[in-house]
């Protein structure tokens, strides 16, 4: 495999292991959160599925995202099922992005954010995605142990 094969297998293993934590919470722990000042389960789902879409833009723009708003914000909470749904378009565009570079581009391209001292090659700022999504991933599992709740195993 080369390291695009690896980018895309490990966005999905991501996410395909997401979405068993996620579809395992049940609808009360969902809008469940530690403390006043943390995202809920429900909203850190969101708060992923949009990050997405956001690093898209990032990544389009090399670095700039202005004066950008999420076209998931302002949707209700339903179910889970109804958020992966409304976030698939954006996951198909950011795939089909990732699949289309070269692997020159991942090694040459550079992503700076200059509001956060970041100046990374494309590759490493990909990674940096999936990992957006493990950590918050880890998070949930957290809180499901918290409530003393059943947790997916996401080590199949």
């Amino acid at each position: 495999m080369n390291a695009k094969e690896l980018l895309i297998l490990n966005f999905e293993e991501v996410r395909r292991r997401s979405i068993k934590v996620w579809k395992n919470i049940s609808e009360e722990n969902l809008f469940w959160k530690p403390d006043p000042g943390a995202m809920s389960g429900f909203e850190m789902i969101r708060h992923v599925l949009e990050s997405e879409n956001i690093y898209h833009q990032i990544i389009i723009y090399q670095g700039a995202l202005d004066n950008y708003e999420s076209p998931l914000t302002g949707n209700p909470y339903t179910s889970i099922d109804d958020e992966l749904k409304n976030a698939q378009p954006y996951r198909e565009k950011f795939l089909k992005m990732v699949n289309s570079f070269s692997l020159k581009e991942l090694e040459e391209v550079y992503i700076t954010r200059k509001e956060k001292k970041q100046h990374r090659k494309l590759g490493d700022y990909l990674l940096r995605v999936a990992y957006h999504e493990s950590v918050h991933i880890g998070q949930l599992l957290d809180y499901l142990r918290t409530l003393k709740a059943p947790r997916a195993n996401v080590w199949d």
